[in-house]
């Protein structure tokens, strides 16, 4: 079978940690040895997000005058060989010498017409009082949003239309080997002109692909039979944060496409798992980063399947 795990922020950093090279390596120990029985059965692709990461990487840089903080396409491709690195030596310490891993820069393609660049809504970097911040709008163009207490620049969120090495993965996947790919939502590019137009270059954009939906795009791109969206939370649940909320176990697209879940959290996680559903009608599953392998099979987590498994 082939399967595709989407690993969220927290299989490299739990809430309120601090972000040192330990506590991600520690964290990621813990999810590479709950991958490691699913890459011994299956053919595993592994995402993973990387916000965290690049926020820490643009203030590291911000605090270097001498040159200009580097754009986000640039950020997410060094977060995506620095996440590489580690999830690729955790995972290869829990399986056998002979299982082999590759971590594969993934440029992803947007729609330089997507509604998402005329209306920025995801945050990143630091937080800011209201005079830097309209400073800083002022000198680069960047749009802040308010933020707790203070400003924080906010970046399109455009949709993943197309993901390049598609061929790349699938040739290493018929090989036998874990490919590591796509992570943080791949790194945001597109073309300058029109595809008819010579000469038409690719560019990197400044923006944030969702992590989850550029998974589900890679799940039906390689025609994997599961995609496994794994975070913080043991399932989804309904009426959550309140006194009747409880965990949703098996479920089809139509049920969960009429519930609302939060946009910051929850709400990408059961779109892609939806899409991946309905576009391909295999199964999707999400949960807890420490229970791949059972979610996997159904045994946690929530099930998203064309036809939901009566529960017992």
């Amino acid at each position: 079978m082939r399967v595709v795990v989407a690993l969220g922020g927290n299989a490299l950093l739990q809430r309120g940690q601090p972000l040192t090279a330990e506590n991600q390596r520690a964290n990621a120990r813990v999810a590479c040895e709950s991958l490691a029985p699913v890459a011994l059965e299956h053919e595993l692709v592994l995402a993973h997000g990387n916000g965290p990461q690049v926020g820490l990487l643009a203030l590291q840089g911000a605090a270097y005058k001498d040159v200009e903080v580097y754009p986000l396409d640039v950020l997410d491709a060094q977060t995506e060989g620095l996440i590489g690195y580690i999830l690729e030596q955790e995972l290869g310490n829990a399986l056998p010498a002979e299982k082999h891993i590759a971590t594969l820069l993934t440029m992803i393609e947007v729609d330089r017409n997507d509604p998402a660049f005329e209306n920025p809504t995801k945050p990143i970097g630091p937080m800011y009082a209201k005079e830097e911040a309209d400073a800083l709008a002022a000198q680069k163009g960047w749009t802040f949003k308010p933020d707790a207490d203070g400003f924080r620049r906010v970046v399109p969120s455009p949709l993943p239309k197309r993901i390049f090495g598609i061929p790349a993965i699938q040739a290493l996947l018929e090989r036998g080997w874990i490919v590591i790919c796509s992570g943080g939502g791949g790194i945001p590019t597109r073309y300058t002109d029109e595809p008819a137009v010579p000469g038409r270059r690719l560019e990197g954009v400044e923006a944030v692909i969702d992590k989850d939906l550029a998974s589900a795009l890679l799940a039906a791109d390689l025609k994997a039979d599961a995609l496994v969206i794994a975070t913080d939370v043991d399932a989804v649940y309904a009426d959550w944060d309140t006194p009747d909320q409880q965990p949703i176990r098996h479920t089809t697209p139509a049920e969960l496409s009429a519930s609302q879940f939060a946009e910051g959290s929850m709400g990408p996680k059961v779109r892609a798992a939806c899409t991946f559903v309905e576009q391909t009608g295999g199964t999707a599953a999400i949960g807890s980063s420490k229970d791949i392998e059972a979610l996997l099979n159904g045994d946690a987590g929530t099930t998203v399947a064309l036809a939901a498994t009566p529960t017992t």
